[in-house]
């Protein structure tokens, strides 16, 4: 993990497999930066699904332990769609379990925000109310892209991310007019998440080629309407959308919080205990 005082994030190099696939020092194809645009998209639902996945028989309610683990399975899916597309596009053969199961951490490019611990349930509500609110804008700009398995994607996934994006607007609002408590915690989770949303819209080099080529949007021009989406729900709760004074950025490289290696580890134990192995 890095942290900047607010710089754009490090051009992200392909890994190995997609450097072979364009060849060498030539500038990537078209297709080798849609993988790897794809694996960080897929990435960001695995490992945020994951993350949730954690709350499973831990959250505060029964109703809400079935809520999040929807919202995981979700993800899950979104995560599938977009990693078996970035496996045919690498040139590897790779499949979406290979991709899942079979990366070392460095090898995982998802935004920092998405692996952040859940710890405390207000974390997870800051959490999720910074993802939905860009995921739905995001989704929505990729309806409209050229690219019609993609766009088909982005359609449905923008429809079930706005009541991810519902879900969390009612917490915030809940936790937020609550009891000074619940809205202490929740003014404190605002604050653990707030520094690790710049990196959802760092636009690099990767971003510009599809972005310029008109094959996927950038999400670096959502990011005014997603400050004013989140700040209007947050001055709802009764609170301050937070102003930090750094910023944390270098999941899109590959660097990656200490806790993220026990995440993957669990993610990965099945496999690993029986490699290969199908139901």
């Amino acid at each position: 993990m890095t942290t900047t005082s607010d710089a754009p994030a490090n051009p992200t190099t392909p890994g190995p497999a997609v450097v072979a696939a364009v060849g060498g020092g030539t500038a990537p194809a078209p297709d080798a930066d849609l993988a790897v645009h794809l694996l960080r998209l897929g990435d960001d639902a695995l490992v945020l699904g994951q993350r949730l996945c954690q709350w499973i028989t831990r959250a505060p309610t029964v109703e809400e332990d079935l809520a999040l683990s929807n919202i995981a399975l979700d993800l899950i899916g979104h995560a599938r769609v977009l990693l078996d597309r970035a496996g045919r596009l690498d040139g590897t053969g790779r499949t979406e379990d290979d991709l899942a199961f079979t990366r070392p951490e460095r090898e995982f490019t998802n935004a920092l925000l998405t692996e952040l611990p859940g710890g405390d349930f207000a974390v997870t509500v800051a959490r999720q109310l910074a993802y939905t609110h860009y995921a739905v804008l995001y989704y929505e700009a990729l309806a409209g892209c050229a690219d019609a398995e993609l766009a088909a994607f982005g359609a449905r996934a923008a429809k079930e991310v706005a009541f991810h994006r519902l879900h969390a607007d009612r917490w915030i609002l809940r936790l937020g007019r609550g009891t000074p408590k619940s809205a202490r915690r929740m003014r404190l989770g605002l604050e653990r998440v707030w520094p690790y949303t710049g990196e959802l819209f760092d636009e690099d080099d990767v971003m510009r080629r599809l972005a310029a080529s008109g094959t996927v949007p950038s999400p670096a021009p959502l990011r005014p309407a997603w400050e004013r989406r989140v700040t209007e729900v947050v001055a709802r709760a009764g609170l301050t959308v937070p102003a930090p004074s750094w910023s944390a950025r270098g999941g899109r490289d590959g660097l990656h919080t200490e806790e993220f290696g026990p995440l993957i580890a669990e993610l990965q134990s099945v496999h690993r205990q029986f490699p290969g192995g199908t139901w």
